[in-house]
């Protein structure tokens, strides 16, 4: 049995940590106890109040019956065909209930107390298949409770029971019987002079329950069920002896005599129940917790209030205790049911509740229901946790597809790639359009070929063979037409991505569970490379997939500057490249426009030249230097003829020497320009041409994003804005991972007038309920020291007040006086429950 088997060791739970102490009880297994005994012993009558008293769930044959033809189970509705049908509902039927009332998830969180179970019947299972069936529960039953009875006396006080039919209440004899009535009178009246006030108590209160069976219409009424009848019931007890009894030995031998409770079922039922419930205390045995609906008796309008003005006006609704007002949980006023699943929604006022201290607000009645049978599924580490639907914008290389990875490595999430996702599709309607355009360009080519040869054949009279999609012409042509649509760029709708991350999160979903013990059905999921556009947007919001966080990386400082760099890192060897290309072309440029500016200068210093030798000669004709000019003339036109490019002197009176070297310094000047990398530092990008693609990239997307930014700021998530300027990705993720947990944490708010209010009001109630505990103390004193003069000691025998004990255990009462009447000298020992 459950108290027999070895438990394993729990972790360490500071009981002053007040969610270790919470998460200790979610996982405590809830009571369960099984109420054995004779047929007609009182088990049914005792099991209902152990589950009133202890809030567990009350299991019996009739009651289960009763329950599911109520909520209309598939159970109840085979139940009531078989009523219907005037047949009685079998014994398999009725096991199946009781043993899926057992593993019912209200069971699972406040426990059970069973009853008429095993049952005498061993027409679907035996009487040792049905104990074992008990020993394989899941909950098994933490106390076994046995009521004794002898033979005689439970055969006659079921011979005495007597039932209304109209109400189904059943009387026993001293409640129909006149002549035990009248003598039950005769034996009251002795103590009515001593004891006044608790006679006219007794008086009124039987009075009530006498006052309709005085009626004669109502005696006349009374029947006595077939089982009810001596004979049936003597066959029902022998029955139980020979069947049932051996297999309840031995289980209760198999039981921890700690765990394991033998009642006298001649006492009064009320004594009876007293007695297990001093024993239950003893062992610790813990109530289940109840969940409370926050309804105010005074209407209040609750809907226009905010989440932390709600929060503080719940507080006060259906309070235990003053100065004990309900607290915030970490779910706030989001539903812990929808969270579970994956959705994050925010609770309706009407339907908060309270549990272990704190409030919760439900979003719908079918998520208050499911919370109401069983909140712990829904309260467990981890929750509350965020359900992890997020989506990543960013400009390229901001390290967005970095983030993506980190935020889902610690969701335990994946990360939805969407340039992966549509690329399939894309591949797709490309081969389609490229087919497309096959047929199109083919009967255009045949047309246009036909076309040609018309015109051919019109100029001679040869014949014209048949064009088809096989002539030369008409090839060269589709396959021109299917290189240019293969090049092309292909585009698809916004509808087209939503569906596709549609069915990749509906994939997912399938595989959601196995991420961590206890993750919700939905969430897990981190898109990038998702298109920013309003279009796009409203598909998502269509498909009702739009993520609860949304995260932008940006890069606002310095212009940029540090996407600019990562791009230049990224991309260091084809920058070069395209930077001494451009450097290189315009070296030259210059070097050709140099040459160009020295050409145009030569021809202006010719032309004067020639201009200057011609006036020269004019001024002295028979002159003896002409021949000495001609030969100079001669020289000049000999050294250009040599070499175009030199350059001339300025003056016509340079040496050829002078001429020589000049013509050296061009030739060294006119060799190319070697070009050199300019060089950057770490820090810094090169602010060149080459970068300008980045910058009107960086532009395009905070364009789009402030289109799109107006239409997220209507929809209620959480945006994440991240300066990705000297930020590591580990110091983004803890931004980010901040800013998704925050509905989650503890806070508290600030201390108001209202509050120390509320808080005054509270102490003086609790006073004025103090005082009001004290009068009533002693008062009870008074009234108890004069019950105990009244009982003789076989009266506190007969209520287990006083029983035989060890004689280390035994105490001398001789020197208290006001117990002399009742013990005179003798010595007791008083039952250690008394104490």
């Amino acid at each position: 049995m459950a108290s027999q088997e070895e438990k394993p060791p729990q972790p360490f739970a500071d009981i002053f940590n007040e969610d270790e102490a919470e998460k200790s009880f979610l996982l405590s297994k809830p009571t369960c106890l099984i109420i054995l005994g004779k047929p007609g012993s009182g088990k049914k009558t005792l099991a209902r109040k152990l589950a009133q008293t202890w809030k567990c769930i009350f299991i019996d044959a009739l009651e289960v019956i009763q329950t599911n033809i109520q909520e209309e189970t598939e159970y109840g509705f085979k139940c009531q065909e078989l009523l219907f049908k005037g047949q009685s509902i079998s014994e398999e039927l009725v096991t199946e209930m009781i043993l899926k009332k057992i593993e019912s998830p209200e069971v699972a969180h406040y426990g059970y107390v069973l009853s008429g179970f095993p049952s005498l019947s061993e027409e679907y299972m035996t009487v040792s298949q049905q104990i074992e069936k008990i020993k394989n529960l899941k909950l098994k039953p933490d106390l076994l409770i046995n009521i004794k009875c002898s033979d005689y006396d439970l055969c006659q006080r079921i011979s005495g029971q007597r039932q209304h039919p109209g109400s189904g209440q059943v009387y026993q004899r001293n409640q129909w019987d006149p002549n035990i009535m009248e003598k039950h009178k005769k034996e009251k009246d002795q103590h009515e002079e001593e004891n006044e006030e608790e006679e006219e108590e007794e008086q009124e209160e039987e009075e009530v329950a006498e006052d309709p069976l005085k009626m004669s219409e109502f005696l006349h009424q009374l029947v006595q069920r077939p089982e009810d009848v001596l004979e049936n019931a003597e066959e029902r007890v022998g029955i139980y002896k020979d069947i049932m009894l051996p297999h309840l030995e031995d289980l209760m031998a198999e039981q921890d005599c700690q765990y394991l409770m033998e009642l006298d079922g001649n006492q009064q039922p009320d004594d009876l129940f007293v007695s297990v419930v001093v024993r239950l205390q003893s062992l610790g045995v813990r109530n289940a917790a109840p969940i409370i609906r926050l309804q105010s008796q005074q209407e209040e309008m609750l809907e226009g209030l905010e989440n932390d003005e709600l929060l503080r006006v719940l507080s006060s609704y259906e309070l235990i205790a003053h100065r004990y007002r309900w607290r915030r949980s970490r779910w706030g006023q989001a539903c812990p049911v929808a969270l579970k699943e994956g959705d994050i929604v925010m609770g309706n006022p009407d339907l908060a509740v309270s549990f272990l201290g704190k409030m919760y607000v439900l979003s719908s009645p079918e998520a208050l229901k499911t919370f109401m049978l069983n909140p712990r599924p829904y309260l467990l580490p981890p929750m509350p946790l965020p359900p992890c639907k997020v989506l990543v914008f960013g400009p390229p290389f901001s390290g967005r597809t970095t983030i993506c990875n980190l935020i889902a490595h610690k969701y335990k999430g994946k990360v939805l790639d969407m340039a992966k996702l549509i690329q399939p599709h894309m591949e797709e309607l490309r081969e389609e359009n490229i087919e497309q355009v096959r047929r199109d360009t083919v009967e255009k080519a045949i047309t246009a070929v036909k076309n040609r040869l018309d015109l051919e054949k019109q100029s001679s009279e040869s014949g014209i063979s048949e064009v088809t999609a096989d002539h030369p012409e008409v090839q060269a042509m589709v396959e021109e037409a299917i290189k240019s649509a293969s090049v092309s760029e292909v585009t698809t709708s916004p509808e087209i991505y939503a569906e596709v991350l549609e069915r990749a999160i509906a994939e997912l979903m399938k595989k959601n569970k196995d991420r961590f013990p206890g993750a919700p059905e939905k969430g897990g999921w981190v898109v990038d490379n998702y298109p920013l556009s309003v279009d796009h947007w409203s598909a998502l919001s269509e498909k009702g997939l739009l993520p609860d966080t949304v995260v932008c990386l940006k890069d606002t400082e310095k212009n940029g500057a540090c996407i600019l760099h990562r791009t230049y890192l990224a991309n260091r060897d084809e920058i070069n490249s395209k930077i001494l290309k451009r450097l290189t072309d315009e070296a030259l440029e210059k070097q050709e426009e140099e040459e160009a500016a020295r050409r145009k200068t030569q021809e202006i210093l010719t032309s004067e030249e020639e201009q200057f030798l011609e006036a020269a000669e004019e001024r002295v004709p028979s002159s003896p230097l002409n021949g000495f000019v001609k030969v100079i003339n001669g020289f000049i036109s000999a050294n250009r003829i040599e070499d175009n490019d030199e350059q001339l002197p300025p003056e016509t009176e340079q040496m050829p020497e002078k001429q020589s070297s000049d013509s050296a310094g061009y030739e060294e000047e006119s060799k190319p320009t070697e070009v050199i990398l300019p060089e950057f530092s770490e820090d810094d990008f090169p602010d060149i041409p080459e970068m300008e693609i980045i910058k009107r990239k960086i532009e395009f997307f905070m364009h789009d994003w402030q289109t799109v930014e107006s239409e997220i700021k209507q929809s209620s998530l959480a945006q994440v804005f991240l300066e990705i300027a000297e930020q590591t990705p580990e110091s983004l993720l803890n931004q980010t991972v901040l800013i998704m947990e925050k509905p989650f944490k503890y806070h508290g708010w600030e201390i108001s007038a209202e509050d120390l209010d509320e808080e005054a009001e509270d102490l003086a109630a609790e006073g004025e309920d103090e005082e009001e505990e004290v009068e009533e103390e002693e008062k009870e004193d008074e009234e108890g020291i004069k019950t105990h003069k009244q009982l003789t000691h076989e009266e506190l025998v007969r209520r287990n007040l006083v029983t035989t004990g060890l004689q280390k255990s035994m105490a001398l009462y001789r020197s208290v006086p006001q117990w002399r009447p009742i013990f005179g000298s003798g010595i007791f020992c008083i039952n250690i429950h008394m104490v």
